[in-house]
């Protein structure tokens, strides 16, 4: 009878010790794919520091669904199941001048790409997502992306900035937007945006594709700007 006990406590034993070692095994072999999965870098490394650039740029955004080449087309139109006002489900892709005046003559300094959505059964507000795409002086081939929700009949609407790229790289900040003139008939619209865009300063001896310098100048578009560290 003892020498049953012992070999029946001696096997649980044995099973105990193989199943923390399979435990084991499996922890250790996770750590191990999530390490190749993702794990912390030196920020150095990506030419960042700890001085950050604060900087102020206004321009003209040109919507235009008229004439004979638009910039902004439907897609997609409204649902027709939904006695809806607000045109709900309406997705408009627009590649959109940006300038440095209200007029559409005045110079250009980027385009505005992507796409907004009638979002809401019950007021006109729309999903922006869009990049600010720009190609004056050092900004050429700089970007910022801004997605948020945009009341078009409010005075003034605030969107998040959610990331860029080139100069803009890990900007954050956020985007006012005010209407400058908007036709009834054709919904052509002039947009005034005011945009504040945080980034951090790139070491010098760090150099990307599309980045030229540490901290180029603020160009024409830019009107205020102030540095934090």
């Amino acid at each position: 009878m003892a020498t049953q006990h012992f070999l029946t406590l001696l096997f649980f034993i044995l099973l105990s010790c193989n199943t923390l070692t399979t435990i084991s095994s499996s922890s250790s072999s996770e750590k191990e794919d999530t390490f190749d999965f993702i794990r912390p870098i030196n920020p150095k490394l990506l030419g960042l520091n700890k001085k950050e650039k604060l900087s102020h740029l206004r321009f003209y955004w040109h919507d235009i669904l008229s004439g004979k080449k638009p910039t902004s087309i439907k897609i997609i139109p409204p649902s027709l199941k939904l006695n809806t006002t607000t045109s709900f489900g309406l997705v408009n892709m627009f590649d959109d001048p940006l300038t440095l005046g209200p007029q559409l003559s005045s110079k250009l300094v980027g385009k505005a790409q992507g796409f907004y959505a009638s979002a809401s059964q019950d007021d006109f507000g729309l999903l922006m997502a869009m990049n600010l795409a720009f190609i004056e002086g050092k900004y050429n081939g700089s970007s910022i992306t801004i997605m948020g929700r945009d009341l078009i009949f409010d005075k003034v609407r605030e969107m998040p900035i959610v990331g860029g790229s080139g100069i803009f790289r890990f900007a954050r900040g956020y985007a006012l937007a005010t209407t400058k003139w908007f036709d009834p008939k054709s919904y052509d619209a002039i947009v005034e945006y005011d945009v504040y865009a945080q980034r951090n300063l790139l070491s010098t001896g760090i150099r990307h594709a599309l980045i030229t310098s540490q901290d180029a100048e603020e160009i024409s578009l830019s009107t205020h700007t102030s540095k934090t560290s």
